[in-house]
């Protein structure tokens, strides 16, 4: 067998490989999308204003902004969007543009799923509860994330947040759910699911529209790299109303929120969500 064959065959070889890989990826995907679907009950309560009754006043205006009376309590969904998605930071935001599915069912989890490209790079991959992988023009592994604990408790904070503007249900009062006054306009949500807690912000108009969320988030968005607690959040807009839930269509999101660092890398306009059940 001559050198150039040996050459070529270890090609062809290293593409079935990456291309098995990449296929490999896209099932874990569906398959992780597809049990937090299922994991949702057929049949929940539906939503009354006693539920939030004893709310501190800028969270029961959110809830009652947010859901109709008599809408069915479904708390995952499966959102659709397109946007621009930073690669760079504040100075050079590098943006690429995006199209994304994904599945959000707080607490369980979430998968984002992604495509992007500028001119004839493209980028595509997802993000979740589990793991962060990305693949540059849809064979070449360029981030292989997660597993551990620091990103179950990134992904943990970033689930969290998404809840309260895009599953509102999923973030009705109980015992692992706990809400509390900061000021006329502002309430505190803390979660607390398998050992992880967290505490996010929301700030509410007069009429309880949802304005922006904002938290620490332990991230490893820095220049040292290193995780720690930072501030991270986004303001929301263009409210539309999808199956008895009123939700915004437009986010913009990022690291440094409300400090002169601020770099807004994550801004999406959602075209649909779906309310998902266990038939889903």
């Amino acid at each position: 067998m001559s050198a150039v064959t040996v050459v070529l065959v270890g090609l062809l070889a290293t593409g079935l490989s990456l291309c098995l890989w990449r296929r490999m990826d896209h099932r874990a995907d569906h398959d992780v999308m597809h049990s937090l679907a299922v994991s949702q009950p057929d049949h929940p309560p539906v939503f009354s204003a006693d539920m939030v009754a004893d709310l501190p006043d800028p969270a029961r205006r959110f809830f009652m902004y947010s859901i109709e009376p008599g809408t069915p309590l479904l708390s995952a969904a499966r959102i659709t969007m397109a946007g621009r998605f930073g690669m760079g930071d504040r100075e050079n935001p590098d943006y690429l543009c995006f199209s994304a599915t994904q599945v959000l069912a707080m607490p369980q989890g979430f998968v984002w799923k992604m495509h992007a490209r500028r001119g004839l790079m493209g980028l595509s991959g997802s993000d979740s509860h589990r793991w962060t992988r990305f693949w540059l023009i849809g064979f070449v592994p360029v981030a292989r994330l997660g597993g551990d604990s620091d990103h179950t408790l990134s992904a943990f904070g970033r689930y969290v947040a998404e809840a309260i503007f895009w599953t509102p249900a999923a973030v009705l009062p109980r015992p692992e759910i706990v809400w509390e006054a900061i000021d006329a306009d502002s309430a505190r949500v803390t979660v607390s699911h398998r050992g992880m807690s967290q505490s996010v912000d929301l700030t509410v108009g007069p009429d309880g529209q949802p304005l922006q969320v904002r938290f620490q988030r332990w991230s490893n968005a820095n220049p040292e790299q290193k995780y720690q607690w930072q501030p991270f959040g986004g303001y929301l807009s263009e409210f539309r109303h999808f199956g008895g839930f009123r939700l915004p269509t437009h986010v913009e999101a990022g690291n440094q929120f409300a400090t002169d660092r601020y770099f807004p890398f994550f801004v999406a306009d959602v075209t649909s969500v779906e309310f998902l059940n266990g038939d889903a």
